[in-house]
């Protein structure tokens, strides 16, 4: 069915085998931060599983094990088609193991979701680029925190700025940023071709509001909820683990969208005639 709808709908999606992944803390402190490590941790593995090859392009530590927000590359077959539904707002709902009194607590991580074009697809120059360094924060006082190793890249003509602070090379973290500013360059131009009239992250992200989600994950219940699918898994610690549980849910989203595309496809041509 998978593969049937595929070849029916029309080719509206780019196809792309390169994707740069956010997965940022949204609201909810520190319970926020270590859920945000989880899901970093899920699609990491979620990428070994598919083949694909991954790279960490940023990763911002709390002292408490948490992460504030992480960026990883992915590149393989299919990669952007199917990541492309996990793109939004993920609430957990669970106890924190600081809390004392047993009451629970609801937060959530933003992901969006980007394909990384070629440097062929996206030309930068490089007398449009402000590239500034410093010295790399981060939790422990870490040697990345010694060396001015971090970037920071402003590209004038859109105004875009992302920074890397991955690697202890500088020359490492200036490629990484790099690949980011193009990615989400690329992203810009196709939403301006496909006349979108919001960014990719107001698009996936939102506002990070807990009603905005797409996915909860329901730790005392042992459930997982995909709001799109209207339904409800269980084995959530198998779900974290980034594998087969995983893979049913981001295929069964792939199927939906092709469902939603061909019956467009459908009604536009029944207007015509």
């Amino acid at each position: 069915m998978y593969q049937l709808l595929n070849s029916l709908v029309p080719n509206e999606k780019f196809d792309c085998e390169d994707v740069m992944m956010e997965i940022t803390a949204g609201v909810g402190g520190q319970e926020a931060m270590i859920f945000t490590q989880e899901l970093f941790e899920m699609y990491n593995s979620f990428a070994h599983y598919k083949g694909w090859k991954s790279e960490v392009a940023d990763y911002c530590q709390t002292e408490m094990g948490g992460i504030r927000h992480a960026c990883l590359m992915l590149s393989g077959n299919d990669c952007y088609s199917l990541l492309q539904h996990e793109g939004g707002v993920h609430r957990v709902q669970r106890v924190p193991k600081t809390e004392k009194s047993g009451r629970i607590h609801t937060s959530t991580v933003t992901v969006a979701i980007l394909p990384q074009p070629t440097e062929l697809d996206v030309v930068i120059n490089d007398r449009d680029l402000i590239i500034e360094t410093k010295r790399a924060s981060g939790a422990g006082g870490q040697h990345v925190n010694k060396t001015d190793s971090a970037i920071r890249m402003h590209h004038k003509p859109t105004g875009v700025i992302v920074e890397c602070q991955t690697d202890r090379s500088q020359i490492k973290n200036r490629k990484i940023a790099l690949q980011k500013l193009r990615a989400i360059i690329y992203k810009k131009q196709l939403e301006q071709q496909q006349s979108l009239t919001r960014s990719a992250r107001k698009q996936q992200v939102g506002s990070s509001a807990r009603s905005e989600k797409i996915r909860t994950y329901n730790f005392n219940q042992d459930r997982i909820t995909d709001h799109r699918l209207t339904k409800s898994f269980h084995n959530l610690v198998g779900f974290l683990e980034g594998r087969e549980y995983l893979d049913k849910v981001v295929i069964e989203l792939q199927e939906r969208a092709n469902k939603i595309l061909f019956n467009e496809f459908i009604e536009s041509i029944s207007e015509q005639n």
